[in-house]
């Protein structure tokens, strides 16, 4: 490190890592991988790898039922009253409010008054960045930006987010997360991790960073034309990345061999890009645009003809304008924008018919703000024009088609995973409500209860059996 580096240097750098490696996921096109070649009755894995996993049944050993509740199941309709039914790990079935049709032994919970809905989904989070200018010299260490990230994680939680996709995070911090969550080792919402953010030297990350530090905070990949770009994907998949996230700057031929590499791995590419780089991600294929930033309404025609999606994440430009005035230092931030032009962009990718996910990339310690920051987002997308149900359905199913999860998350239908939420209140009528979460279940465990998170007691192993 520059010896001659003051502390304040060190932060504002920090800070311009951070607020670089952000970006997202969408559905241009199903990735043309050897997924075709699967057949449906093939167990895979929950993720959008979709690795072959031997058969068996997942999750607890129960069937819970949330008896007598308002049903909001995210496909759309309007909401109902009705008792939704969960065995081991998966939706069973959704009963009329007068039927009683399940087993005995199943554990009942009253919801009545209550509204059930699908998990929340946040597309852009950032889980091992620090959280202040004081952390600075702790972010080298693996050990404290796992703890970070599992602080967070409870957060996200207790929020109602049941899946987050992480676009940008420090060495194999995040695929150990997803692990140990997918285990029920640790509560959290499920982890869709992209690894490292890829960008060119002097791109969005990068820029007045001294070079040790980008190496000592391992959230970003630098590369340099088409060859090492296409390198830098595959060193994400074989890492264990559920999709990757490429940002400007970049070359045509860049991007473009870098989206053909993870398409043919089969994973989706979201891009963190501005202006003319925009147009030149969604010339070669990105599947998703991240934030609100200027493009020209060219871009935002070819991004609807093409089914590029977009995440827009108003709140944290939201939360720089209110606390830091505006958005400085930044050489990929070379234009002028505001919280009106934000909110016209979205209004515009809108009125394009371009599907938008909801993402908050919370970077420092903003994560506190859940679930206040999360309801914001859905409140500037009512601001844009949706309607409060069609902002929650944009969070459940839309983030899931985004993430590539949709035959497995998003909605209460038969055969769904069991990512569920109880809600004391009507957040389809008013989003505050979402600040009520009072049961929060993910893949069929109960993780979150009464508004806290849930850990289940240890199971018990007997020691072995001296030998006789």
């Amino acid at each position: 490190m520059n010896k001659h580096m003051t502390m304040k240097a060190r932060g504002v750098a920090l800070l311009i890592v951070m607020l670089g490696s952000c970006a997202c996921v969408a559905g241009q096109e199903k990735a043309q991988d050897r997924r075709k070649f699967l057949s449906p009755s093939t167990p895979v894995s929950d993720d959008p790898r979709r690795i072959p996993v031997k058969p068996g049944p997942m999750g607890p050993e129960r069937i819970l039922v949330l008896r007598g509740g308002r049903i909001f199941d995210g496909t759309g309709t309007a909401v109902h009253e009705g008792t939704l039914v969960i065995e081991r790990n998966k939706i069973l079935k959704i009963l009329p409010p007068s039927s009683s049709d399940w087993p005995k032994n199943a554990e009942v919970v009253d919801v009545a008054g209550k509204t059930i809905l699908p998990g929340l989904i946040d597309l852009h989070t950032h889980l091992t960045y620090p959280l202040t200018e004081g952390e600075v010299l702790k972010a080298p260490s693996g050990a404290d930006a796992t703890l970070r990230a599992v602080e967070k994680l409870r957060y996200f939680l207790e929020s109602g987010i049941t899946s987050v996709r992480d676009v940008g995070s420090q060495g194999d911090v995040t695929f150990r997360l997803k692990e140990w969550v997918r285990e029920n080792r640790l509560a959290g919402p499920r982890v869709f991790p992209a690894g490292q953010f890829i960008t060119a030297e002097g791109g969005h990350s990068t820029e007045n960073t001294p070079d040790e530090w980008i190496r000592w905070m391992g959230a970003t990949r630098i590369a340099t034309g088409p060859d090492d770009w296409r390198l830098a994907v595959r060193e994400q998949f074989h890492k264990g990345a559920d999709v990757i996230k490429l940002g400007s700057h970049f070359s045509f031929e860049e991007i473009k061999a870098a989206v053909q590499e993870a398409h043919e791995l089969g994973l989706k590419v979201t891009v963190d890009s501005e202006t003319f780089y925009i147009q030149r991600a969604v010339e070669a294929g990105a599947d998703t645009i991240e934030h609100p930033l200027p493009r020209t309404d060219e871009t935002i025609q070819l991004m609807a003809k093409k089914g590029v999606a977009a995440d827009p994440t108003l709140i944290p430009y939201q939360i720089i304008f209110d606390e830091w005035g505006g958005y400085f230092g930044s050489t990929s931030r070379r234009f002028t924008f505001s919280n009106d032009a934000n909110l016209e962009m979205l209004r515009r990718l809108k009125r394009a018919g371009i599907k938008c996910g909801v993402g908050t990339d919370l970077i420092l310690h903003w994560y506190r703000y859940l679930p206040g920051a999360y309801i914001r987002e859905l409140k500037n997308f009512v601001a844009a024009g949706w309607s409060a149900p069609e902002a929650l359905v944009a969070a459940t199913k839309t983030n899931s088609e985004i993430l590539d999860m949709d035959d497995r998350l998003g909605t209460l239908e038969p055969g769904k995973l069991a990512d569920v939420l109880v809600v004391d209140g009507r957040p389809d009528e008013n989003l505050d409500d979402l600040a009520k979460i009072d049961l929060v279940v993910r893949d069929g465990n109960t993780v979150v209860q009464g508004g806290k998170v849930a850990i289940s007691r240890h199971t018990v192993m007997p020691p072995p059996k001296k030998a006789q």
